[in-house]
This record gives structure tokens, sequence and C-alpha cells, in this order.
């Protein structure tokens, strides 16, 4: 059983104390407003109400994602190594093309959020899914942490609590700059840039990373892929300067997508004149695919007794939705237990979960994303009842309330934890809630700043 659970009572009953803090609300949106935490042009939303987390949750938090990246690592290596091995993964031959490119430097993954589900009595760990360099999230942290910290409430916990919020900035410019000093091509003096197709990144993110690199020293830009430009021996920006290493924002589907438009980056990869910061291989990683090939005889003949274990604990089974592979009717029937997504996508795109459609609605989606019939091949999981805790909804319309009108009860929300992990290194947590059984901004979710409370 863990603390976390009396933390928030807590800072529930410190804000009754404070009559609701009304005048902290109102701050900390007033500072929401105004801060770089968007996605798509839109402020996210977030609650008033921190994710309290204490040492034991640290601990079991730690160990399980630092022990997953090693097992992600290995798989990654036997797909490099092993064509036999590749055959259970079923890649566009693009993506394949994309994955065997070199990669001249020590780190496999080395950007990682790993999304789980934890059950905070039991401590039990399931996995959702996992993410490799496209992963955002950090700024959002960040801002909501930072519209929270001069509030009376924050103020008052703080005061009787040890308590440190996540650091994803500075550690991850460290952990990069110490990746691309083991390239082979490094050079005295990269440039480097961080590259996404950047109508679809997270752009206010990239440039307070961009600002961190230059601050120590490296000159960085944010580019769009398109915009690369390769001789044969040098990739430069639309400005026409150079670019040594690429931290790579952006996600293998896009690469498809903008196929011939990537082709700058993509031959300057392969002539490895540039550093991908992480490599394409983080896309076996990234695609769905990866929960029923950890469960494949072929990975665990490699894997070791606990590392199974660990797999079994908690990766949930997964298979295609797939009349060769799966009882379709059974599927049908127990519309509960399951959970269907494309097998790579990303921002809960086309997810669906049994528990939330009606029997006619089920049946219907089954009919719809079964057997490739929508052109890309889905996954069915067993779904995973998340975690509630107590917290209070976004304050969205405070601005229009009078104090005795803005809402103090506790609502239950439902838990998605995303772990960072810094070239395996566990970092920080990404706290996503929602009141719906689908935890993402178009099914009303929100973001919480995460806190570790009592953990040193």
């Amino acid at each position: 059983m863990t603390a976390n659970a009396d933390y928030t009572r807590e800072y529930f009953a410190i804000a009754d104390g404070l009559d609701g803090d009304i005048a902290g609300r109102r701050a900390a949106h007033t500072y929401m407003k105004e801060s770089t935490a968007i996605v798509h042009h839109v402020v996210v939303d977030s609650s008033f109400i921190p994710r309290l987390f204490d040492a034991a949750t640290y601990r079991t938090m730690k160990e399980v994602s630092e022990r997953t990246h090693k097992i992600l690592c290995k798989v990654m290596q036997r797909y490099l190594d092993d064509p036999s091995y590749r055959t259970i993964f079923d890649f566009d031959p693009r993506l394949e093309k994309l994955i065997l490119l070199p990669r001249g430097y020590d780190a496999l993954l080395p950007f990682a959020r790993v999304d789980t589900f934890l059950d905070e009595d039991t401590l039990d760990v399931k996995y959702c899914e996992f993410n490799a360099d496209g992963s955002s999230g950090m700024n959002e942290n960040r801002e909501i942490t930072h519209s929270l910290e001069n509030t009376a409430t924050y103020q008052e916990f703080a005061r009787r609590h040890n308590v440190r919020p996540c650091e994803l900035f500075e550690s991850w410019v460290d952990t990069f700059i110490g990746i691309y000093r083991t390239y082979d091509h490094a050079v005295e003096h990269p440039r480097f840039a961080v590259c996404d197709y950047l109508d679809h990144g997270v752009v206010d993110e990239f440039r307070l990373f961009a600002k961190l690199f230059e601050e120590r020293g490296y000159e960085c830009t944010v580019a769009d892929v398109r915009e690369l430009s390769f001789d044969g021996t040098v990739l430069t920006d639309a400005s026409g300067k150079r670019i040594d290493a690429i931290w790579r924002r952006c996600v293998t589907n896009d690469v498809i997508e903008f196929w011939d438009e990537s082709q700058a980056l993509i031959e300057a990869v392969a002539a490895q004149k540039v550093a991908l910061i992480g490599s394409f291989a983080g896309h076996i990683v990234h695609d769905k695919q990866i929960f029923k090939a950890l469960h494949d005889p072929a990975t665990k003949a490699f894997l070791t007794d606990e590392e199974n274990e660990l797999v079994e604990r908690t990766v949930p089974f997964t298979a295609f939705l797939d009349s060769a592979r799966v009882d379709l009717d059974r599927i049908r029937a127990t519309k509960d237990d399951w959970i269907i997504k494309p097998t790579d996508h990303y921002g809960a795109d086309n997810v669906y979960a049994g528990v939330a459609c009606t029997q006619e609605r089920w049946g219907e989606l089954i009919d719809r994303f079964a057997d490739n019939r929508a052109g890309d091949p889905f996954i069915v999981q067993r779904y995973i009842t998340p975690y509630k805790t107590d917290t209070l909804p976004p304050d969205t319309d405070i601005d229009e309330l009078a104090d005795a009108d803005v809402r103090r009860e506790p609502a239950r929300y439902n838990n998605l934890n995303g772990l960072y992990l810094y070239n395996g290194t566990f970092q920080g947590v990404f706290s996503r809630l929602g009141p719906l059984p689908t935890i993402s901004k178009d099914m009303k979710g929100m973001t919480a700043a995460t806190l570790w409370v009592d953990c040193e």
C-alpha cells in the first residue's frame, strides 16, 4: 500500500482549509493560459491537484521501467542481427529499410516513454504502450508544475514534506551530448537540430530544448524534415547551415507518409553523414506489434527467466485483429475484456475500449478494422482497468465563475503514467488522467504535475 492517496487527501484538506484556495487556482489557470504547454496550437488542460508519489512508487517505476528498457534493447538488437527473427514483425519494406540503416553510436534506445497502468494499492504494473523518440509531454509537466509552485496549497504541502518535481530537460540535454560523443564520426564543434514535421510536432517544446543546447555552447535549430537538403556530403537545414546531429522527434509512420520529401534525411543517415539520435530502429519499440513479439517463443528463447517473468506480469496479451490469429466471435462476445488499436499510430487515434462501447457499436468496430479492412493492421489487446484517483477537473471555466461556484469536490479519474527513460535511466513521469475508459486529450483527458514526496 502506497501513501499516495493519503498525500492527495492531505493536499485537498490543505486547499479546503484555505477556503478552496480559489485565488491559487485562478492564478494557476492564468499562468497556463500564457504558458508554452501548447499541443497543436491549444494550451493543454490540466489539474490543480498534482499526482503525488511516494518512495515505494518511485522504486517500482524505476525498477520496472529500467528492466523493461534492457528487454526492449535485446529485442531491437536481435532484430538488427538476425534476419530470421524479423519475420515475427509485419513491417512495410520501407520501414525495414529505415530500421536497418547504420547508427554509429552506442545507445540503442536513447529516449523512451513507456506508458503504464499502475495499481497504487498493490504496485502491480501493466503496460499500455511503448514510445520512442517521438515522445513528448516534458514541457506540459514542467509548465503545469510551475503553475502550482506559488499557490498557497502547494507551498503549505511543501512545508510539511520533502517535495521534488521531475527534471526532464537538463538531464536529456546531458544524455544527448553524451551519446553524440560516442558517434563514430563526431566532430569537434557539432551543430544540432531537433527534427520533425513541424505541423505535427510540439514545436514550443522543441524550441525550449534548442535553447538549452545553445546555453551549453552547441548551436541548435528546430527543423522540418521536408526542408532538409543533402549534397552527398553535408546535410543542411532550410537556411543552408550544416547539421551534424539530429534529435529525431518525427515518428516513422510520418516518414512513410512523407517518404519522397524525407529522402535528404534518409540518404544522409545511410551515408553516415549525420548522427540520428535515436535511430529508426526505435520503431520496433514504437509499433504496438512489440507487445505480441514479446510473448513470441522466438523472443522468449533469448530472454532470461527473470525477463520472461517480467513480460508475463506486465505486458498484456496482444494479437493482430485477424480471423487467422484470434477468435473474432469471442472478441465480439466479451467486449469489456478488450481494446483495439492500430499498430502504428499515435495520439490515441482509432483506439476503442470495448467497455466504452455498446454491443452493437463494438460489433461494428470489429467489422470495420478486422482483417486489415481499414487498410492498416489493427491489434486487439487485453483491456486493463486503470487505477482511479481523486483529482479536480480542469478549471477551464473558472474565469466565468464566482468563487462560491468553483467546484471543490474531488472527482474520480483514471490514471495513465508515462515513465521517461533517458538512455535506460528512469527520469520522471508524464501523468495523464481522464474520466473515460480511454485516457487521451480527445477523451476529456488532462495532464497533472508529477511530484515525488518524501523520497529522499
